[in-house]
Protein backbone atom coordinates (compact mmCIF):
# COMPACT_ATOMS: atom_id res chain seq x y z
CA UNK A 1 0.00 0.00 0.00
CA UNK A 2 2.83 2.40 0.81
CA UNK A 3 4.36 1.61 -2.59
CA UNK A 4 1.05 2.42 -4.28
CA UNK A 5 0.69 5.73 -2.44
CA UNK A 6 4.27 6.65 -3.29
CA UNK A 7 3.82 5.92 -6.99
CA UNK A 8 0.55 7.86 -7.11
CA UNK A 9 2.18 10.84 -5.37
CA UNK A 10 5.18 10.78 -7.70
CA UNK A 11 2.99 10.57 -10.81
CA UNK A 12 0.80 13.45 -9.60
CA UNK A 13 3.86 15.58 -8.90
CA UNK A 14 5.23 14.79 -12.37
CA UNK A 15 1.83 15.69 -13.89
CA UNK A 16 1.63 12.42 -15.83
CA UNK A 17 -1.39 10.33 -16.72
CA UNK A 18 -1.25 6.58 -16.26
CA UNK A 19 -0.89 6.22 -20.04
CA UNK A 20 2.01 8.67 -20.14
CA UNK A 21 3.74 6.97 -17.22
CA UNK A 22 3.34 3.57 -18.86
CA UNK A 23 4.98 4.90 -22.03
CA UNK A 24 7.87 6.49 -20.13
CA UNK A 25 8.43 3.41 -17.97
CA UNK A 26 8.12 0.92 -20.81
CA UNK A 27 5.18 -1.02 -19.39
CA UNK A 28 1.46 -1.30 -19.99
CA UNK A 29 -1.16 1.05 -18.60
CA UNK A 30 -2.85 -1.93 -16.96
CA UNK A 31 0.32 -2.60 -14.96
CA UNK A 32 0.49 1.02 -13.79
CA UNK A 33 -3.13 0.75 -12.68
CA UNK A 34 -2.52 -2.55 -10.89
CA UNK A 35 0.43 -1.14 -8.94
CA UNK A 36 -1.46 2.02 -7.99
CA UNK A 37 -4.61 0.11 -7.00
CA UNK A 38 -2.42 -2.24 -4.94
CA UNK A 39 -4.03 -5.29 -6.48
CA UNK A 40 -2.20 -8.60 -6.75
CA UNK A 41 0.55 -7.30 -4.48
CA UNK A 42 2.38 -10.63 -4.65
CA UNK A 43 3.37 -9.80 -8.25
CA UNK A 44 5.01 -6.47 -7.42
CA UNK A 45 8.50 -6.37 -8.97
CA UNK A 46 11.15 -4.03 -7.66
CA UNK A 47 12.55 -3.39 -11.16
CA UNK A 48 9.14 -2.19 -12.34
CA UNK A 49 8.78 0.04 -9.28
CA UNK A 50 12.23 1.48 -9.99
CA UNK A 51 11.32 2.16 -13.62
CA UNK A 52 8.09 3.91 -12.69
CA UNK A 53 9.79 6.02 -10.05
CA UNK A 54 12.53 7.09 -12.44
CA UNK A 55 9.96 7.91 -15.14
CA UNK A 56 8.34 10.26 -12.61
CA UNK A 57 11.71 11.97 -11.95
CA UNK A 58 11.84 10.72 -8.36
CA UNK A 59 14.82 11.76 -6.29
CA UNK A 60 17.41 9.02 -5.61
CA UNK A 61 16.17 8.83 -2.00
CA UNK A 62 12.53 8.44 -3.06
CA UNK A 63 13.39 5.83 -5.72
CA UNK A 64 15.60 3.81 -3.36
CA UNK A 65 12.99 3.85 -0.59
CA UNK A 66 10.32 2.46 -2.93
CA UNK A 67 12.67 -0.17 -4.33
CA UNK A 68 13.63 -1.27 -0.81
CA UNK A 69 9.96 -1.67 0.09
CA UNK A 70 9.29 -3.67 -3.07
CA UNK A 71 12.18 -6.03 -2.31
CA UNK A 72 10.85 -6.97 1.14
CA UNK A 73 7.17 -7.36 0.22
CA UNK A 74 5.79 -10.46 1.91
CA UNK A 75 8.36 -10.68 4.69
CA UNK A 76 5.81 -9.54 7.26
CA UNK A 77 7.84 -6.64 8.68
CA UNK A 78 9.94 -3.71 7.59
CA UNK A 79 11.78 -0.78 9.11
CA UNK A 80 11.38 2.93 8.43
CA UNK A 81 14.93 4.24 8.16
CA UNK A 82 14.23 7.87 7.49
CA UNK A 83 12.31 7.60 4.23
CA UNK A 84 11.51 10.86 2.41
CA UNK A 85 8.48 12.82 3.64
CA UNK A 86 6.58 11.98 0.44
CA UNK A 87 6.62 8.35 1.59
CA UNK A 88 6.13 8.90 5.32
CA UNK A 89 4.66 5.54 6.42
CA UNK A 90 2.39 6.74 9.21
CA UNK A 91 0.86 9.41 6.98
CA UNK A 92 0.26 6.73 4.36
CA UNK A 93 -1.33 4.20 6.67
CA UNK A 94 -3.42 6.76 8.54
CA UNK A 95 -4.72 8.18 5.28
CA UNK A 96 -5.82 4.69 4.19
CA UNK A 97 -7.08 3.38 7.54
CA UNK A 98 -10.43 4.05 9.17
CA UNK A 99 -9.39 3.27 12.75
CA UNK A 100 -6.33 3.46 14.95
CA UNK A 101 -5.75 1.85 18.33
CA UNK A 102 -2.90 3.14 20.50
CA UNK A 103 -1.33 1.96 23.71
CA UNK A 104 0.65 4.88 25.12
CA UNK A 105 2.91 3.91 28.00
CA UNK A 106 5.10 6.98 28.45
CA UNK A 107 4.09 9.81 26.12
CA UNK A 108 0.91 11.33 24.72
CA UNK A 109 0.24 9.77 21.28
CA UNK A 110 1.31 11.92 18.33
CA UNK A 111 -2.25 12.35 17.05
CA UNK A 112 -3.23 14.02 20.33
CA UNK A 113 -0.15 16.12 21.12
CA UNK A 114 -0.37 19.89 21.35
CA UNK A 115 2.23 21.86 19.42
CA UNK A 116 3.93 22.97 22.64
CA UNK A 117 4.12 19.37 23.94
CA UNK A 118 5.46 18.11 20.60
CA UNK A 119 8.01 20.95 20.48
CA UNK A 120 9.30 20.20 23.98
CA UNK A 121 9.41 16.48 23.25
CA UNK A 122 11.39 16.83 20.02
CA UNK A 123 13.79 19.34 21.54
CA UNK A 124 14.54 16.83 24.30
CA UNK A 125 14.90 13.88 21.90
CA UNK A 126 16.85 15.62 19.12
CA UNK A 127 19.58 17.06 21.33
CA UNK A 128 22.06 17.73 18.49
CA UNK A 129 19.61 18.73 15.79
CA UNK A 130 19.20 22.25 14.44
CA UNK A 131 16.14 24.31 15.32
CA UNK A 132 15.01 24.01 11.69
CA UNK A 133 15.15 20.21 11.82
CA UNK A 134 13.26 20.11 15.10
CA UNK A 135 10.60 22.45 13.71
CA UNK A 136 10.25 20.27 10.59
CA UNK A 137 9.57 17.19 12.70
CA UNK A 138 7.00 19.09 14.76
CA UNK A 139 5.24 20.18 11.56
CA UNK A 140 5.10 16.57 10.35
CA UNK A 141 3.58 15.61 13.72
CA UNK A 142 0.93 18.31 13.31
CA UNK A 143 0.24 17.16 9.73
CA UNK A 144 -0.57 13.67 11.00
CA UNK A 145 -3.37 15.08 13.12
CA UNK A 146 -5.35 15.97 9.99
CA UNK A 147 -6.60 12.37 10.07
CA UNK A 148 -8.77 13.33 13.05
CA UNK A 149 -10.73 15.74 10.84
CA UNK A 150 -12.16 12.84 8.84
CA UNK A 151 -15.65 11.57 9.67
CA UNK A 152 -14.63 7.99 8.78
CA UNK A 153 -11.61 7.82 11.11
CA UNK A 154 -11.86 6.61 14.73
CA UNK A 155 -9.14 6.73 17.39
CA UNK A 156 -9.09 4.62 20.55
CA UNK A 157 -6.29 5.22 23.05
CA UNK A 158 -5.33 3.37 26.22
CA UNK A 159 -3.20 5.83 28.16
CA UNK A 160 -0.97 4.60 30.97
CA UNK A 161 -1.29 6.87 34.02
CA UNK A 162 2.47 7.42 33.76
CA UNK A 163 1.87 9.52 30.62
CA UNK A 164 0.46 12.47 32.54
CA UNK A 165 2.77 12.07 35.53
CA UNK A 166 5.89 12.74 33.43
CA UNK A 167 6.39 16.48 32.90
CA UNK A 168 7.18 17.32 29.27
CA UNK A 169 8.22 20.95 28.81
CA UNK A 170 6.84 22.48 32.00
CA UNK A 171 3.69 22.49 34.11
CA UNK A 172 1.94 24.98 31.81
CA UNK A 173 2.63 22.77 28.79
CA UNK A 174 1.25 19.78 30.67
CA UNK A 175 -1.88 21.65 31.77
CA UNK A 176 -2.54 22.67 28.17
CA UNK A 177 -1.91 19.13 26.94
CA UNK A 178 -4.28 17.56 29.45
CA UNK A 179 -6.97 20.13 28.59
CA UNK A 180 -6.50 19.13 24.95
CA UNK A 181 -7.03 15.47 25.87
CA UNK A 182 -10.23 16.38 27.72
CA UNK A 183 -11.46 18.25 24.65
CA UNK A 184 -10.53 15.32 22.39
CA UNK A 185 -12.50 12.99 24.65
CA UNK A 186 -15.65 14.97 23.82
CA UNK A 187 -15.36 14.11 20.13
CA UNK A 188 -17.52 11.17 19.07
CA UNK A 189 -14.75 9.46 17.08
CA UNK A 190 -12.16 9.57 19.90
CA UNK A 191 -12.08 7.33 22.98
CA UNK A 192 -9.44 7.69 25.69
CA UNK A 193 -9.17 5.21 28.55
CA UNK A 194 -6.64 5.55 31.35
CA UNK A 195 -4.77 2.52 32.65
CA UNK A 196 -4.16 3.46 36.29
CA UNK A 197 -1.18 2.41 38.35
CA UNK A 198 -3.63 0.54 40.59
CA UNK A 199 -4.28 -1.90 37.73
CA UNK A 200 -0.89 -3.42 38.41
CA UNK A 201 0.61 -5.79 35.83
CA UNK A 202 -1.16 -5.65 32.49
CA UNK A 203 -1.38 -7.33 29.07
CA UNK A 204 1.36 -5.20 27.49
CA UNK A 205 3.94 -6.73 29.80
CA UNK A 206 6.93 -4.39 30.10
CA UNK A 207 4.72 -1.65 28.68
CA UNK A 208 6.24 -0.89 25.28
CA UNK A 209 3.90 1.40 23.28
CA UNK A 210 2.34 0.26 20.03
CA UNK A 211 -0.14 1.37 17.38
CA UNK A 212 -2.45 -0.71 15.20
CA UNK A 213 -3.99 0.88 12.12
CA UNK A 214 -6.59 -0.78 9.95
CA UNK A 215 -9.49 -0.66 7.57
CA UNK A 216 -12.15 -3.34 7.30
CA UNK A 217 -13.97 -3.49 3.96
CA UNK A 218 -16.16 -6.58 3.62
CA UNK A 219 -17.45 -5.46 0.22
CA UNK A 220 -13.95 -5.09 -1.18
CA UNK A 221 -11.45 -7.22 0.79
CA UNK A 222 -8.57 -5.91 -1.33
CA UNK A 223 -9.20 -2.48 0.22
CA UNK A 224 -8.81 -3.87 3.75
CA UNK A 225 -5.52 -3.40 5.56
CA UNK A 226 -3.91 -3.85 8.97
CA UNK A 227 -0.49 -2.90 10.27
CA UNK A 228 1.24 -2.67 13.65
CA UNK A 229 3.65 0.19 14.30
CA UNK A 230 6.36 -0.04 16.97
CA UNK A 231 8.34 3.14 17.56
CA UNK A 232 11.99 3.12 18.62
CA UNK A 233 14.19 6.13 19.31
CA UNK A 234 15.03 6.99 15.71
CA UNK A 235 12.91 4.73 13.51
CA UNK A 236 9.71 2.79 13.26
CA UNK A 237 9.15 -0.94 12.83
CA UNK A 238 6.07 -2.05 10.88
CA UNK A 239 4.51 -5.49 11.18
CA UNK A 240 1.94 -6.80 8.72
CA UNK A 241 2.21 -10.52 9.41
CA UNK A 242 -1.33 -11.76 10.27
CA UNK A 243 -0.11 -13.55 13.40
CA UNK A 244 1.60 -10.40 14.73
CA UNK A 245 -1.46 -8.29 13.97
CA UNK A 246 -3.75 -10.78 15.75
CA UNK A 247 -1.44 -10.80 18.79
CA UNK A 248 -1.41 -7.01 19.16
CA UNK A 249 -5.17 -6.78 18.62
CA UNK A 250 -5.66 -9.25 21.46
CA UNK A 251 -3.28 -7.31 23.73
CA UNK A 252 -5.18 -4.11 23.04
CA UNK A 253 -8.51 -5.78 23.83
CA UNK A 254 -7.14 -6.90 27.20
CA UNK A 255 -5.73 -3.42 27.90
CA UNK A 256 -9.14 -1.88 27.22
CA UNK A 257 -10.70 -4.26 29.73
CA UNK A 258 -8.04 -3.46 32.35
CA UNK A 259 -8.33 0.32 31.93
CA UNK A 260 -11.00 2.43 33.65
CA UNK A 261 -14.02 3.52 31.61
CA UNK A 262 -14.41 6.73 29.62
CA UNK A 263 -16.08 8.74 32.39
CA UNK A 264 -13.55 7.82 35.08
CA UNK A 265 -10.74 8.45 32.60
CA UNK A 266 -12.06 11.95 31.92
CA UNK A 267 -12.19 12.62 35.68
CA UNK A 268 -8.56 11.50 36.04
CA UNK A 269 -7.45 13.75 33.16
CA UNK A 270 -9.30 16.71 34.67
CA UNK A 271 -7.78 16.13 38.11
CA UNK A 272 -4.28 15.95 36.65
CA UNK A 273 -4.87 19.12 34.62
CA UNK A 274 -6.07 21.00 37.68
CA UNK A 275 -3.00 19.86 39.60
CA UNK A 276 -0.64 21.20 36.91
CA UNK A 277 -2.60 24.45 36.64
CA UNK A 278 -2.52 25.18 40.39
Amino acid sequence: MLIARGLISLRARANLTQTQLAKEAGCGKAMVGRYEDWKDRSRVKWATVKGMAEACKASPEERDALVALAKIQGEGWWVDRGVPELLDPLLSFESAGDHEHVFASGLVPGLLQTRAYAQALHEAQMVRASREEVDRHVEIRMMRQQALNRDDFALWVVLDEAVFKRVIGNRAVMAEQLAHLEEAQRQKQIDIQVLPFASGAHAAGAGAPFVTIGREDAANPLASMSVVYLETHDRGIYLDNPQDIAKYKMIFDYLRSQAVDRDVSTEMLAAARQDYAS
